[in-house]
């Protein structure tokens, strides 16, 4: 299999999926004189992109295939990742021998081998790269990107990540950058519990809560999260830089891929439940923070 070198001005760029952060990690690609063929299921979503010059429209996945040498998605769920690749206007439809697609979404690993098998047989080559950093990490272009799949095509784009991300791990084969995805959801689960009780807590307990804030992120207990959800939080503002809907995707992934390993995760299963409250209380769209507002709910808590 021949795949092509990531050289600025000869290397053809693919994008589906113009999202929160899909938008933002295109944007650094086109940033550093990429040519990129875009398509998102909503066009609008793919405009401001598209009105930066050096992008161009593609009506549906399979016409993006047709024109791309790497080719990388980033949508929402499962379902949607299967249709983008297997549907008969999907990738698989039109991809030329020797393209590289990267599935940024985070998925099943069993649908990230099948589709490496299915790739495999088309002479294609397929790596599945999660990503973890949100909104702000993929503005600042500071991702940390989850890799698996066949090492000589991870290699051969190796310097494309190296535009979206600061930490970049070859995991193993194909899946292992989608079970190591599910491993990082999994801290964040729980350390999102433990940000929002302590702010509950200092609530409470009539602390100035960005005083305390201050104080306990020089501490063991400094984490992304305190840095830059917790802030968000404080200022009420539940603007998504991780939508709701797709933790508690990312976290049902997880605890069936536990079931079928025999794994009990009484923790995650926890927080998976609190997370469906707050998708009932209608925040679904809302950022991964907006727990607080199921966890003040539970405690009679309803601050001004």
């Amino acid at each position: 299999m021949t795949v092509p070198t990531c050289h600025t001005a000869a290397t053809r760029i693919g994008w589906i999926g113009t999202g929160v952060m899909g938008s933002s990690m295109c944007g650094h690609l086109l940033t550093t004189g990429y040519h990129v063929t875009v398509h998102s299921r909503t066009r609008s979503k793919a405009q401001p992109l598209l009105d930066r010059g050096g992008a161009q429209w593609a009506e549906s996945p399979r016409a993006v295939a047709a024109e791309s040498d790497v080719l990388f998605t980033m949508v929402g769920f499962p379902q949607d990742v299967r249709t983008v690749y297997f549907g008969e206007t999907g990738i698989l439809a039109g991809a030329r021998a020797g393209t590289v697609l990267v599935d940024m979404t985070t998925t099943d690993p069993a649908l990230s081998r099948e589709i490496a098998e299915r790739a495999t047989a088309k002479d294609l080559s397929a790596i599945d790269a999660p990503v973890s950093g949100g909104d702000v990490g993929a503005r600042n272009a500071t991702l940390s990107i989850m890799v698996g799949g066949d090492r000589k095509a991870v290699q051969t784009v190796m310097p494309l990540f190296e535009l979206l991300g600061k930490k970049i791990v070859h995991q193993g084969g194909p899946g292992s950058g989608q079970h190591t995805k599910l491993c990082n959801q999994i801290v964040i689960a729980g350390t999102m519990v433990g940000v929002c009780e302590s702010l509950l807590y200092g609530y409470k307990a009539g602390l100035d809560l960005n005083r305390m804030l201050d104080s306990i992120r020089g501490g063991a207990a400094a984490c992304w999260t305190l840095d830059h959800l917790a802030p968000r939080i404080l200022q009420r503002n539940f603007d998504p830089g991780f939508f709701v809907e797709h933790f508690i995707k990312d976290m049902g992934l997880a605890l069936e891929e536990s079931k079928r390993m025999g794994l009990v995760l009484p923790g995650l299963t926890l927080v998976h439940q609190l997370y469906q409250t707050v998708q009932t209380l209608g925040h679904g769209r809302s950022g991964i923070h907006a727990l607080i507002l199921a966890l003040e709910e539970l405690a009679h808590i309803h601050p001004r």
